[in-house]
């Protein structure tokens, strides 16, 4: 029994060392894989860890900027304004006689001279009374002889002694009575001959008549109004009205204090004048008139020039800008005035500054000069202003500016 036992456990001992040893084989390769991973994983971390190294982020290189310092060169100052054109006269042409038109004697548009004839209203009834008024007065004068010749000789008999007072007297009113219808008569003949003149409706200045607004054959001066005709418009010389601001109007009577001028000397101050569609200020011209008080409700002085116009460039009522010279600036400021920039805190320039820094740098501007604007307030010589890509310029950040020369500005007579 006991011999049993112990064979079956041989046996069972017998099977379970290849078990175990299987056991222990699989251990062992665990171990391995293990190890392996291990090992994958140290290698990725430092991998990694050398990409991260050569990945780290480079700031890119600062924009480029074109910089200029400000021109320096004396300028003309310039009182500016806005305005109209305005005729120096103008006139509706009416009919100051009753008649039918016989003649329009003038193209619609046409520049006519003072004295052209423009139209005809029916001169022969007016001709004819005018001869009858000077019939009339040939017949009075030839009155006042007989009657003059008839009181003298009644005076020379009343010296006589021969004659009566009565027959003095008589002479002496029919005399006077002559006389008074002798003047009568011909103030009928200046009255016909006027009547008679208006008939011939002509020109009374130089300028530009306007289309017809009656045609041959039509009858005028019937009614309570007189008929108009036509009108003509005066547009040489030209008056140009504009307005200037109380405060230009205390800067310019500092001015005129300053200068010493006198009232004549004003009318001497030349004034510049260019359309919308021109460039500069190429009318030219002198101050004609300043109104006397400013106008409180606006706040602005009236005041105007005259122009020559010989061209006939500029039409009443066109919309003009003006300027007047003022006085001359030394050493004035220039940039140019696309580097000028408007946001809520008014006009400022971008300033490359210390370490190449931009600075947003608040200015008062003044004048446009060609293409550069005058800088009053803000800016020193030495600046370097931003002229060419304001965009990549930032305040407060760097940039790579490159120095360029700033363009002269084109002569006043051409901004």
């Amino acid at each position: 029994m006991l011999s049993g036992l112990g064979l079956w456990r041989d046996r069972f001992d017998a099977a379970r060392l290849p078990l175990a040893a299987e056991a222990v084989d699989m251990s062992g390769r665990k171990s391995k894989q293990a190890a392996c991973v291990l090992a994958a994983s140290i290698a990725a971390f430092a991998l990694l860890a050398g990409c991260e190294q050569k990945n780290t982020y480079v700031p890119p290189p600062p924009p480029k900027v074109t910089v200029a310092p400000p021109v320096e060169r004396a300028v003309t100052r310039y009182l500016e304004a806005t305005g109209n054109a305005a005729a120096v006269n103008t006139a509706n042409l009416v009919a100051r006689v009753n008649g039918f038109v016989e003649s329009i004697d003038y193209q619609d548009g046409e520049l006519v001279k003072k004295g052209k004839l423009l139209f005809t209203i029916e001169p022969e009834p007016y001709e004819l009374k005018l001869k009858e008024a000077k019939a009339a007065v040939e017949s009075a004068r030839a009155t006042r002889t007989q009657t003059q010749a008839e009181y003298q000789r009644q005076a020379d008999l009343m010296v006589s002694g021969t004659n009566t007072q009565a027959r003095l007297d008589t002479a002496t009113a029919n005399r006077d009575t002559a006389i008074a219808n002798l003047d009568q008569a011909e103030f009928n003949e200046k009255i016909a001959a006027i009547n008679y003149g208006y008939t011939h409706v002509t020109a009374p200045f130089d300028g530009v008549v306007s289309a017809r607004k009656v045609s041959v054959g039509a009858y005028v001066g019937g009614g309570a109004s007189p008929t108009v005709l036509s009108s003509i418009v005066q547009i040489a010389p030209i008056y140009v009205n504009f307005n200037v601001s109380e405060r230009d109007v205390l800067e310019v009577r500092a001015e005129i204090r300053r200068r010493g001028l006198t009232p004549q000397d004003l009318k001497k101050v030349p004034v510049e004048v260019g359309l919308q569609d021109e460039q500069g200020y190429p009318h030219k011209g002198t101050l004609d008139y300043a109104a006397p008080e400013v106008d409180a409700s606006t706040g602005t002085l009236m005041a105007r020039a005259i122009l020559a116009n010989k061209d006939g460039a500029l039409l009443p009522g066109m919309f003009v800008r003006v300027r007047v010279p003022m006085s001359k600036q030394e050493n004035a400021l220039l940039v140019p005035d696309v580097a000028v920039g408007t946001d809520q805190g008014g006009r400022y320039v971008l300033v490359v500054g210390k370490d190449n820094v931009v600075e947003q740098r608040n200015v008062t501007v003044g004048q446009l000069d060609g293409d550069l604007r005058v800088i009053s307030k803000g800016l020193a010589p030495g600046d370097r202003v931003v002229v060419n890509g304001m965009l990549r310029a930032v305040p407060g950040q760097k940039v790579d500016p490159q120095t360029a020369e700033s363009k002269p500005p084109a002569p006043a007579g051409k901004s």
